[in-house]
């Protein structure tokens, strides 16, 4: 008599509807309240509350409440996802296959994807974690990066409606140069030990597990809600601090004075100097670099100006202290400034 053969048991319709019915109603819940989450803002600050769209006081107070919400909503969501991805693949053999020889080209893409993400500094935050987190080399991680709220399709329209195509072309090449050069410099300093730990820590129901032995559905979903929760009780205070702080100085830049004292070679370097406290996007940011080129400045030094405001700041230095440390903030910073400062002395000379 031959032995009964065992055939894999399929999950029963009423267990996988159990299963993707709230992951379904989470992604419908989450995807309504990012896209809800201006009009809602606008409708309390400005209809309800009576604060006037465009002072100081309005925009600063909209801007911190907006702000808050989206950039939880996009850690949860990335995050989310991310540790959904990572349950696949353990950190070292992600790094494996992204690091080394491949590493260099891993800079290139990463900077491509920062093209297509139209984010502000802050908000490609969550995405570095996740980043981070799934075991993405540190130096292809730090090229997105810079690149997604330097070079995105909302600046490369406005540059070219306000410049032309010739200062847009070399706009993006130079960004597209710093993002990538600054990624692999980084890279190569291996400073993944000055990411905290617990970036690197697979969790599941409060232990380190290997997401190469296997998991189940459940316990992929599981671990990304639990991934949710730590990270956001990490970084939550981080988050209020540096919205805060960006809220404080949204939309302040000392125009007048800057135009009359940054007309020689130091120019640049006070671009820089002024440009790094202050947070905005691209959309906000080019206004003023607008109102500066007809001022007088060149065009190197408003454009260093502006890749300094949109590809540093002092909130998104804040939100990443949670994650790394200050050494590596500093080092970060440092480099990508370098590379800002030589992109205004360049546009200076040529244009």
């Amino acid at each position: 008599m031959s032995a009964p053969t065992l055939t894999p048991v399929e999950p029963a319709p009423r267990t996988t509807l159990r299963r993707w019915s709230p992951v379904a109603v989470g992604v419908l819940v989450w995807w309504s309240l990012y896209h809800l989450n201006l009009p809602f803002w606008n409708w309390v600050m400005f209809d309800t509350v009576g604060l006037t769209a465009g002072s100081r006081l309005g925009d600063s107070i909209h801007f911190f409440f907006y702000d808050i919400t989206k950039i939880a909503l996009l850690l949860t969501g990335v995050i989310y996802l991310v540790t959904i991805l990572r349950s696949f693949m353990s950190v070292e053999r992600t790094r494996a296959l992204l690091g080394g020889r491949r590493q260099g080209l891993g800079n290139v893409a990463a900077a491509g994807l920062g093209v297509v993400t139209p984010f502000c500094s802050c908000s490609a935050v969550p995405v570095f974690i996740g980043f981070v987190a799934a075991g993405v080399p540190l130096g292809v991680t730090l090229s997105f990066l810079i690149a997604s709220p330097m070079i995105n399709e909302v600046a490369i329209v406005l540059l070219f409606g306000l410049f032309g195509w010739k200062i847009t072309a070399l706009y993006i090449g130079f960004g597209l140069l710093i993002a990538t050069v600054a990624g692999i410099v980084l890279g190569k300093l291996n400073l993944e030990r000055w990411v905290e730990p617990f970036v690197f820590e697979t969790k599941l129901r409060g232990k380190v597990v290997d997401p190469s032995l296997g998991l189940s559905w459940d316990d992929r979903l599981q671990m990304a809600r639990e991934e949710v929760v730590a990270i956001l009780r990490k970084v939550w205070p981080y988050l209020l601090v540096g919205i805060g702080i960006g809220a404080a100085i949204h939309g302040w830049a000392p125009q007048d004075w800057f135009a009359r004292h940054a007309t020689g070679w130091w120019g640049v370097p006070l671009a820089v100097v002024i440009g790094v406290p202050l947070y905005s996007n691209a959309a906000g940011v080019l206004p003023l670099v607008e109102a500066l080129h007809d001022k007088g400045l060149p065009m190197g030094t408003v454009l260093a100006f502006m890749m300094s405001v949109v590809a540093l700041s002092m909130p998104e230095m804040v939100l990443l202290r949670r994650v790394l440390k200050p050494k590596l903030i500093a080092t970060y910073v440092g480099v990508v400034a370098s590379g800002i400062l030589l992109t205004g002395f360049l546009f200076n000379a040529v244009l």
